[in-house]
């Protein structure tokens, strides 16, 4: 028997968690039961259910406007959050309302203040959602513009009633296969977990990092950092983000950056993107962008001037306007140069240029010359290289050496000068799946499954790093999460996903294969 003391509440809440390794086995302790089976030599799948005993209900939460601080738009008509609390409950109880003014602190994360963060002001207690969105129609007819339904199981000092947990654990002492990222074949394409898991044969498979996922941003299903897919570089990193790096018997967790620099003759030219449209970066991070150079995530940046590199593995037409193309043949020679458009011919590569490097490009690169493309990924910290086979990559870390080291600020999930920014993402129960290594150098993959009143509430990032760190895992990393948050066993859904639609088609994904 495992014994995991599993935290999943702020306010001191534990839940000690007792888990079977013996397939079917169950375990009803502080209402969790637990099921595990054994997939393969080395590799093992549990998945708990908890059904606590604590009563969340709806409520109306009365929203401030905060501080933009890329719009710079003003935020609670300049009384502070305390003040701008107190006169919204005065003008709650006026007409006719019991307010509620709740402080919210800070999570523990490594780069965040202390104390109070900030306050909520609420209303009613609601048994339903149709009752409390019946509510939010009276109060913002009565004035209240932001009222909004939520559930209070979403809440960090709230204890969930409910929570599914799934929890797949690859031995490498015993397990002869291999773990690997994927992008099925084609890099700007959307896919279901389930469906990847299926045309690769795995016996596990989870979603992995941040992706695109509106045409405004770029193209649908482009990782928005790094990724590498059977050794080869697929998507450039945004900033230092968490990486996932995964070997043939081996896994890492880092924060890493990649360059690439493309050198004709005695020049050379930085790429800042690879297999993304140029000008478009989705969750920013790097000097030279518009709005800000700081690391967004879910947020998309604006460059006018840079050198974007496509490979044979891109697969949708490529960006076409104002700037400059090469397509480069297998050697490195260039075949062809003009108006960007088109396609990557098969074997081959193309470079496309806006802005300044536009001319560079068009100066540098004519028919029948000689295009050198260097590509290296580094240790953030150490600047060390690294080789691996296989990376996906989000944001935050979680763990290091066992203990909890979130970088939430500094990776960009959240904001500590625009508390409008990240907060019902990052410090909000949701849908997370997330990766770890154990002292034994098992690799963990996890689902929590939310957005389910009653049935899943999901974790906070704290909650998700502490959980992990509970399971086992002395280093930790959040993959990509919501209603992407999925995993497969032998190509079959074992959580629940939260979209209303099903499971959501997402862009790359972590198998484990025989």
């Amino acid at each position: 028997m495992r014994r995991f003391g599993l935290v999943l509440a702020a306010a001191g809440v534990a839940i000690a968690v007792t888990v079977p390794t013996a397939a079917s086995a169950a375990d009803t302790a502080s209402g969790w039961q637990w099921t595990s089976e054994s997939v393969a030599p080395g590799v093992t799948v549990e998945v708990g259910v908890l059904q606590g005993a604590s009563a969340p209900f709806w409520t109306v939460t009365i929203d401030a406007p905060a501080t933009n601080s890329l719009t710079g738009q003003p935020a609670v008509a300049e009384l502070g959050p305390q003040q701008w609390a107190q006169d919204t409950a005065e003008r709650l109880g006026a007409a006719g309302y019991q307010p509620r003014v709740d402080a919210v602190d800070w999570p523990a994360f490594a780069d965040t203040p202390r104390g109070s963060e900030g306050f909520r002001v609420r209303t009613g207690d609601y048994t339903t959602q149709a009752d409390a969105l019946a509510a939010v129609a009276t109060q913002k007819a009565a004035g209240f513009s932001t009222a909004a339904a939520e559930w209070t199981g979403f809440d960090a000092d709230q204890a969930p009633d409910a929570e599914r947990v799934q929890v797949a654990v690859i031995d490498p002492r015993t397990f002869h296969g291999s773990v690997a990222a994927t992008h099925d074949g084609t890099v700007a394409r959307r896919e279901v977990t389930s469906t990847i898991a299926a045309k690769t044969g795995a016996l596990v498979a989870v979603n992995g990092g941040f992706f695109v996922t509106s045409d405004a941003d770029g193209y649908q299903g482009v990782p928005s950092g790094l990724a590498v897919y059977d050794r080869r570089l697929e998507s450039e990193s945004v900033g230092a983000r968490a990486a996932l790096v995964l070997g043939r018997r081996s896994a890492q967790i880092e924060n890493l950056v990649s360059t690439v620099t493309v050198r004709a003759g005695e020049s050379g030219h930085s790429v800042e993107g690879v297999n993304r449209k140029p000008g478009v970066v989705r969750d920013c991070g790097r000097p030279g962008l518009s709005p800000t150079s700081r690391p967004r995530q879910d947020f998309t940046c604006t460059s006018s001037d840079e050198l974007v590199l496509f490979t044979a593995e891109f697969g949708a037409p490529l960006p076409t306007g104002p700037g400059a193309q090469v397509v480069l043949d297998a050697h490195g020679g260039v075949v062809s140069a003009g108006d960007r458009g088109g396609s990557v011919p098969a074997g081959d590569s193309v470079v496309q240029g806006v802005g300044a490097s536009a001319s560079w490009l068009a100066e540098h690169a004519p028919v029948g010359a000689h295009v050198a493309v260097d590509g290296q990924i580094r240790d953030a910290g150490s600047g060390a290289r690294v080789h691996p086979d296989g990376i996906v990559s989000a944001a935050p870390v979680l763990l290091r050496q066992g203990r909890l080291a979130i970088d939430g600020d500094t990776e960009g999930v959240i904001d500590v000068h625009d508390l409008s920014f990240g907060y019902a993402w990052a410090e909000q129960r949701q849908p997370r799946t997330m990766a770890g290594i154990d002292r034994d150098g098992r690799l963990l993959l996890v689902t929590v499954d939310g957005r389910q009143p009653g049935t899943s509430e999901g974790v906070t990032i704290e909650e998700g790093a502490r959980l992990m760190r509970e399971l086992g895992a002395v280093d930790a990393m959040n993959l990509d999460g919501g209603g992407s948050s999925a995993m497969a066993v032998d190509g079959m859904l074992v959580n629940h996903p939260s979209d209303s639609t099903g499971e959501r088609p997402i862009g790359d994904a972590v198998v484990v294969l025989q």
